[in-house]
């Protein structure tokens, strides 16, 4: 009787192990067919189309492309490609809210492959990973909240200066902590941005002179910023903007289908990590569209129910 029950429970262990074994290699077949999805979802490069009535009315309908995130590394030849073809739009204006880089000798290929579009007007501000490289981390560590906010002993800085430059010479306005005005389509426009809020560089500067609204032809007032810290929108929605551009969330970059995004890497509710939305201060409302983004560190290549975007907004008159 002894050796039979010793023997069902020798088995009942076997069994137990052999399920053990089965369900973990279950959890790494599954883990790995997430990463392989992963990696080859981060090149499914997308457009994303809204309309935003802000223009006075009788002006002309204006396109405005807004690129974030693109996280360049040298040799992202499908990613050179697409970003190429987006000069087809013929955009009146680029919108670039930062962290074009991903490598320190990024710079050079990614001017080369943004040419086509530094043909149009354009404005600009910096993210965290146009002043350094992104460093190599557990990846686990993009879930439990807000990237590291400051330069570590171990990080490299990048040429940002070359980069800046380089947009700066083919026309593109540098927006850091200034603001300047621009006509596109006869209407005047007024540009307000701030250096990156995630390294809390943000610096405000007044709209540019005339732009009190008082004036018979109305102008219209764009904020453009890096990350969409709630502090930020805050100010720039009480300093009565009409559009707070964004970038920096990557649109949750690891999305639950059906459900979103799991972080948003900032302060920003995650239902807003990616998407045009309005948001509200005290009794102010403004249109913010945060770009899901379309690159990733170098260091996690990859996206989950979240395709890189480029978003093309429609600039139409207030009904």
């Amino acid at each position: 009787m002894q050796r039979s029950t010793t023997a069902r429970l020798a088995a009942s262990m076997g069994a137990g192990a052999r399920r053990a074994a089965l369900v973990a290699g279950l959890g790494l077949s599954a883990g790995a067919a997430a990463a392989a999805y992963g990696w080859w979802e981060k090149d499914q490069f997308t457009l994303r189309e809204e309309s935003v009535p802000i223009l006075p009315r009788g002006a002309r309908p204006l396109r405005v492309l807004h690129l974030s995130d693109i996280h360049f590394v040298p040799g992202q030849t499908a990613k050179v490609r697409w970003l190429a073809s987006l000069a087809d739009l013929a955009p009146d204006l680029v919108v670039n809210t930062g962290d074009n880089l991903s490598h320190p000798d990024a710079v050079v290929p990614l001017l080369e492959a943004l040419t086509p579009l530094l043909q149009f007007p354009g404005v600009f501000v910096p993210g965290s990973n146009d002043y350094y490289a992104p460093v190599a981390k557990n990846p686990a560590a993009y879930l439990l909240g807000p990237s590291n906010r400051k330069p570590l002993p171990d990080r490299v800085d990048l040429d940002w200066r070359r980069l800046f430059t380089g947009f700066g010479s083919a026309g593109w306005i540098d927006l850091t902590n200034r603001s300047q005005s621009v006509n596109l389509g006869g209407v005047r426009f007024d540009f307000s941005g701030v250096d990156d809020p995630h390294l809390k560089r943000e610096r405000y500067a007044d709209w540019p002179r005339g732009a009190s609204g008082h004036e018979e032809r109305p102008h219209v007032k764009v904020a453009v910023i890096h990350a969409p810290y709630q502090r930020v929108l805050d100010h720039f929605t009480d300093a009565d903007a009409d559009l707070i551009l964004a970038g920096h969330t990557h649109g949750g970059q690891i999305c639950l289908p059906g459900y979103g995004a799991l972080v948003s890497n900032c302060d920003l509710p995650t239902w807003r990590a990616k998407g045009l939305t309005q948001w509200e201060n005290a009794g102010r409302s403004v249109q913010l569209n945060v770009s899901g983004g379309i690159g990733t560190s170098r260091f996690a290549p990859i996206r989950i129910a979240c395709r890189p975007e480029a978003v093309l907004l429609t600039l139409t008159p207030r009904v």
